[in-house]
């Protein structure tokens, strides 16, 4: 695997567990839980495309990201829907106005954790077994 694509992965892990830690708080954000979730994909994605030595565009919208993906993984397209609902995190949870609810935070996590699988699994990325 190529170094930049393990970074690309490494900070989206790391978007991912500030969602998670935010969402188990006392007081969850949800903005910010959907936010990192649109973050942690959007890397995925992106180190995908790093893989297979395409370009890797400066965006947000994890559908154009998607499109560039598909022609090289066809099983990506199940993953549309979620990376529809999820690019309206990426700027729009930024700034007053529409509020994300508890619901789409719950959303969020799981698609995020779906690309996340699927990514994983493309790039031969194993679960390490954690120690008892």
């Amino acid at each position: 695997m190529k170094k930049t694509t393990r970074a690309w992965i490494r900070k989206a892990e790391e978007d991912f567990l500030v969602a998670g830690q935010n969402r188990q708080s006392k007081k969850p954000v949800h903005d910010s839980v959907c936010f990192h979730c649109q973050q942690r994909v959007e890397k995925y994605l992106k180190a995908l495309l790093e893989e297979i030595g395409q370009h890797v565009p400066k965006i947000h919208d994890l559908d154009g990201l998607l499109n560039d993906l598909v022609v090289h993984h066809p099983q990506l397209r199940s993953l549309r829907r979620g990376c529809l609902f999820l690019s309206d995190f990426a700027v729009n949870a930024r700034y007053p106005g529409d509020d994300a609810t508890k619901r789409q935070a719950v959303a969020a996590m799981r698609w995020a954790t779906k690309v996340r699988a699927a990514a994983r699994q493309l790039l031969n990325i194993r679960e390490r077994r954690r120690k008892q």
